[in-house]
């Protein structure tokens, strides 16, 4: 008689069974309806293959295509076989790779001599829906060692020989068939390609990949898909990447002669008048901000000694992504070897070390818009989303261990406020708690994580824990917006640190006259300037709030005889602390109308000769097709309301 094992349902019902029985014979015995709808199960937390056996007791849930998580993994997975078997029935001398699930659908790497072509992936998108409608049959098994290597050696798949010779020895190596396709895969899958809803996915584009990640090895094809549920949930991603293509701040930062990138600086920007208008803006109202919020304003070297660096731990762990300077210093034996500043954080404790602190002065908030270098390879570089200069609004503050849920609500508090400003009401808070491999004892971070989170809860707002994800010293909040098009961007942050206090010897001296260490708290609302303004431009497709557009009114005559009138209300505009211009030139009204629009110009003050007469403007704000006709007075007070940055407003 077979051992028997117990399975816990989700109800917290128990069933016995004998060992060996697979989540298939399970389902069924729960329910025949059950049997057919399920696709895989959970069983003790782990995704489990309905055909996987279950040997010991554990806690048992059956999914079905109603658990979207689990059958979003299972849809784009089998979609990366399925693929990777309709490119080898169209062409069989080519040779597979890996295929991961990856944000949104997956991809799957392929050893070709041709390139794949954009009709190539019209051909494969055909061939995978005939072999989903084939409803073929997925199966497993697991294999010896040497008989999948004599397998796939047989077959002139040398990548699955050495997928296979990197696997531990330990490790079983399972194999799925979709069909008569084979592939080495850890699974779970489906049970028939029919399970893959055929109008829910779609073949995005074609890249290089180096096996493996090594530049020194075979390039390979690498094509993307997406996939879905449904192809309603299809229709509205592909909606919204082409909304996104519209918002690119690449595109439109020509189009509004913001910036530039060029191949003599990479990863850094060159920005225009128009660019470096918004930049300031920002800044400056930031400053305003930090003044307001009880922060002391500092600015700290470019180019600092190793020697920093090393004692503050970056030297060992970041170096790879340091620039690098070396200086003959005059007389020295050997050259100096000094580093560009990644981040601000080494040189915010020297300011504070300078000088006895008492309990009295904390906390502290020091805030730097540091100017940082960072290597980041070239092929992550993104416009100004991801460089490799850029300017953090950089804060730090030194605190007790008892002042943390303090200064973290009042942080939170202080970024809603921007947020707010900025246009952002739609942000989420997560905290990422202990790593496995930290420094501290468990009481002191039981302390710190409970701040953060009573901090999160006294200023109003759920978080998402992420278990583990802390760094070694210290649990972290992150803050993520939610532009207008769903897209999630991770800026602000607020870091707790005991540990480079202790590495650069920061003291204050407490009630007690003894000296203590305090608690850094690393924190930024925006990130950094270049990234925030990258977001800001596709957050509102160009059309940037009134008071941050670098050019805020045109004043464009209609006729040469109204020219007088255009730069006369174009000197009271700036007088009022409005950002105009005036357009006398001998073009179309159209013709001009259409290229500030083009440029996102907020507002386009037309003067014809009744206008002229009147003392009035036609108004065109962007975005809207019609005009309207308002006296000059009436409109200048609105315009500089309008003007006024939201924190500067009565």
């Amino acid at each position: 008689m077979s051992a028997q094992i117990t399975l816990t349902l989700p109800d917290g019902s128990q069933r016995s069974f004998d060992a060996g029985v697979t989540p298939a014979e399970v389902a069924t015995s729960i329910a025949t309806s059950l049997g057919k709808k399920a696709i895989s199960a959970t069983v003790d937390d782990q995704h489990w293959d309905l055909q996987w056996p279950i040997n010991t007791d554990a806690a048992i849930a059956i999914n079905t295509m109603k658990d979207a998580e689990p059958a979003l993994k299972l849809i784009r997975h089998d979609l990366a076989h399925i693929m990777a078997r309709a490119v080898q029935e169209i062409w069989p001398d080519v040779k597979v790779t890996i295929g991961p699930v990856i944000d949104n659908g997956w991809y799957y790497d392929f050893d070709r001599k041709e390139p794949f072509t954009p009709e190539d992936l019209g051909a494969i998108e055909k061939k995978m829906k005939e072999i989903i409608n084939l409803r073929d049959a997925v199966r497993t098994e697991v294999w010896e060692r040497d008989v999948a290597i004599k397998y796939y050696e047989d077959r002139g798949e040398p990548y699955k020989v050495e997928l296979i010779e990197a696997i531990p020895g330990d490790e079983p190596l399972r194999m799925y068939w979709h069909g008569d396709w084979q592939d080495l895969c850890r699974g779970p899958h489906l049970q028939h390609t029919g399970q893959v809803p055929a109008d829910a996915f779609k073949l995005m584009s074609v890249a290089g990949a180096y096996w493996r990640g090594d530049s020194d090895r075979a390039m390979l094809q690498r094509i993307y898909g997406v996939a879905f549920q449904n192809k309603e949930d299809l229709r509205k991603y592909l909606n919204m990447l082409e909304e996104a293509a519209k918002r690119d701040h690449r595109k439109l930062g020509r189009e509004m002669d913001l910036f530039h990138m060029q191949e003599e600086a990479p990863g850094q920007v060159f920005w225009h008048p128009n660019g470096w208008t918004v930049y300031t803006l920002l800044q400056d109202y930031m400053r305003r901000k930090q003044r307001g919020g009880g922060y002391v304003e500092v600015n700290t070297p470019q180019v600092v000694d190793r020697k920093l660096w090393e004692a503050s731990g970056h030297w060992d762990k970041y170096q790879e992504n340091m620039f690098i300077v070396e200086v003959d210093e005059e007389h020295a034996r050997e050259k100096a070897v000094n580093a560009l500043k990644p981040m601000n954080c080494p040189c915010h404790v020297q300011i504070f070390n300078q000088g006895l602190k008492s309990y009295r002065d904390l906390p502290l908030r020091m805030a730097e818009f540091g100017s940082c270098n960072r290597y980041e390879p070239s092929g992550a570089l993104h416009g100004i989303m991801r460089v490799r200069g850029f300017t953090q609004d950089d804060g730090h503050i030194f605190c007790s261990e008892d002042d943390i849920t303090a200064e973290t609500k009042k942080f939170i508090d202080f970024l809603a406020e921007i947020y707010a400003d900025l246009g952002f009401t739609d942000w989420t808070i997560k905290l990422s708690t202990r790593p496995e491999k930290r420094i501290g004892s468990d009481e002191s971070w039981d302390r710190v994580e409970a701040a953060l989170g009573d901090a999160c809860q006294n200023a109003g707002y759920a978080y998402e824990l992420l278990e583990g994800e802390g760094a070694f010293y210290g649990p972290k909040l992150e803050f993520t917006l939610t532009d207008a098009i769903g897209r999630n961007w991770q800026c602000g942050t607020l870091q707790v640190d005991p540990n480079l206090p202790e590495r650069l010897d920061a003291t204050f001296v407490g009630s007690d006259n003894e000296r203590h260490r305090p608690v850094m708290l690393h924190r930024a609302v925006l990130g950094s300037f270049e990234r925030f303004i990258g977001i800001l431009i596709e957050e509102h497709a160009g059309k940037l709030p009134f008071w941050l557009a670098p050019r805020q009114v045109v004043v464009a005559a209609i006729i040469s005889d109204a020219n007088d009138y255009v730069l006369q209300k174009v000197e009271e505009l700036r007088a009022a602390g409005i950002r105009a211009e005036a357009d006398i030139r001998n073009e179309k009204i159209n013709y001009k109308v259409r290229e500030h629009s083009l440029g996102k110009v907020p507002v386009i003050l037309a003067v014809g000769a009744r206008e002229v007469e009147e003392g009035t403007v036609s108004i065109r704000r962007l975005g809207e097709k019609q005009t309207s006709v308002q006296s000059f007075a009436e409109t200048l007070p609105q315009l500089a309301e309008d003007a006024t940055p939201p924190d500067l407003r009565s």
